[in-house]
């Protein structure tokens, strides 16, 4: 029986801070207490008053594996998000295949039960015609049904209205949505071509998927949620405008309607354009100062519930090329918990509600059995952070396959220093035990 006593850490949990020690028995959290007795032959930790927090929960990533893989793997992507605090993540269907087969899902759960350092579930993908693979999935071990509303690779854009309302209508999976009107995107599209040409200048992507495109989406299959009673989630919300869709005067566990925000849409603004370019060029788009600032507010008044990345690697050449040929998305798992620590740096939210929106409430919303809390009899999924730590981002300590980050050259206050996995340490002060692999997740439903 192997143990590990980590001590005098400052544990974050259930909206509580707590000086104290928690006791690691196989991959399970034994004890939690101010004062833990080390058992014999117990590995000690000193946390040094370091936070100790759930391991991230991350409700949304692509990591390109099958079929395009020169831009990201399950095991190199895995493995950034495990060194940022990311110990569970729930991976999109658009690869190539697209998961929209049961045979293509389980292919992708096989590859990550070999290669995977972190946690995994994936999401089954929905098309116009695929609804009985659509109820095949087994709502136990499948994290959800992800449709894409708006522009997607391959066949995966469901915009056929009967189909949809059928789906919602048919299926007890969490759906999640993301939602942008492509009839409106096409049009702004247009006309931008017409006056640019190819080569439109970056800081127009904001207006070509447009507030307009994200709240005319978003606010009909909302519409159709409530009309069918299907569980939704909506993901990456962009615009202030959205937020008023949601509620926040009911428990998390009772909204059958639930939002996420990204990290990316937290951080950046269209002011950010003439900088970084392409390189923060995300569906749906990264808006403005006062989209921004309303996501903030509904974040901090629990009108949106989770916090997540979207994380969507491409390489740098591809990133490179003029805005009609560069594709969306950007690598953000492992710097993601350093940016919402610099948000608590800054006050702008308590690290309570950072630990609320990105382990807790994944777990809550997904009914991920035994995960996202400090608990005993849970898996001991833990992240240790030193506050006062500094590091620059650098290429010499990204570890995405891409090699690049939208944070390159940024200094963060905070560290991590640990990361376990079902109580395995599993990254140590940069240092990796690669003999550890992540478990499928499971769900209460």
């Amino acid at each position: 029986m192997s143990s590990t006593l980590i001590k005098n850490a400052k544990i974050v949990n259930e909206n509580k801070i707590f000086f104290g020690d928690l006791l690691i028995e196989n991959n399970l959290i034994k004890d939690i207490a101010v004062q833990i007795e080390p058992p014999k032959d117990a590995k000690i930790i000193d946390a040094h008053g370091a936070f100790l927090l759930p391991g991230l929960i991350d409700d949304q990533v692509h990591f390109r594996e099958p079929g395009l893989t020169h831009k990201a793997t399950i095991a190199s992507e895995s493995k950034a998000a495990v060194a940022g605090g990311i110990t569970s993540f729930i991976e999109m269907p658009n690869t190539v295949p697209q998961a929209t087969t049961q045979e293509l899902l389980e292919e992708k759960f096989e590859t990550a039960a070999k290669t995977s350092y972190a946690n995994y579930s994936f999401m089954f993908g929905g098309t116009n015609d695929n609804l009985d693979e659509i109820l095949k999935t087994n709502p136990k071990n499948v994290a959800g049904l992800k449709l894409f509303l708006g522009s997607s690779t391959g066949n995966m854009l469901v915009d056929n209205q009967e189909v949809l309302e059928t789906i919602f209508s048919s299926t007890k999976l969490l759906i999640a949505v993301h939602c942008e009107d492509e009839a409106t995107i096409k049009k702004n599209t247009e006309k931008y071509l017409a006056e640019f040409g190819e080569d439109i200048p970056i800081k127009y992507h904001p207006l070509i998927r447009s507030e307009e495109a994200c709240y005319l989406s978003s606010s009909k299959a909302i519409e159709l949620a409530k009309k069918t009673g299907a569980r939704l989630h909506v993901f990456h919300l962009s615009t202030e405008k959205e937020t008023h869709l949601f509620r926040n005067d009911i428990p998390l566990e009772e909204k059958q309607i639930t939002a996420e925000v990204c990290i990316h849409h937290l951080w950046f603004t269209d002011n950010d354009y003439d900088e970084k370019g392409t390189l923060i060029k995300w569906n749906p788009a990264v808006k403005t100062e006062k989209d921004r600032e309303g996501l903030w507010k509904a974040l901090l008044d629990d009108r949106i519930d989770v916090i997540a990345t979207d994380h969507a690697p491409h390489t740098l050449q591809e990133k490179s090329a003029i805005y009609t040929k560069a594709p969306s998305g950007g690598p953000l798992v492992q710097h993601a918990l350093n940016a919402m620590l610099e948000k608590v740096k800054e006050g702008v939210i308590s690290i309570e509600k950072v630990v609320e929106k990105m382990c807790h409430n994944p777990a809550k919303m997904f009914k991920i059995e035994k995960r996202g809390f400090i608990k005993k009899g849970y898996y001991a999924d833990l992240v240790l952070v030193n506050p006062t730590h500094p590091y620059t981002v650098s290429k010499k300590n990204i570890l995405y396959k891409c090699a690049w980050s939208p944070f390159e050259g940024h200094t963060f206050t905070s560290s991590v220093t640990h990361t376990f996995v079902n109580g395995n340490l599993i990254f140590d002060h940069g240092l990796f035990d690669e003999s550890i692999k992540g478990q499928r997740l499971l769900f209460n439903r």
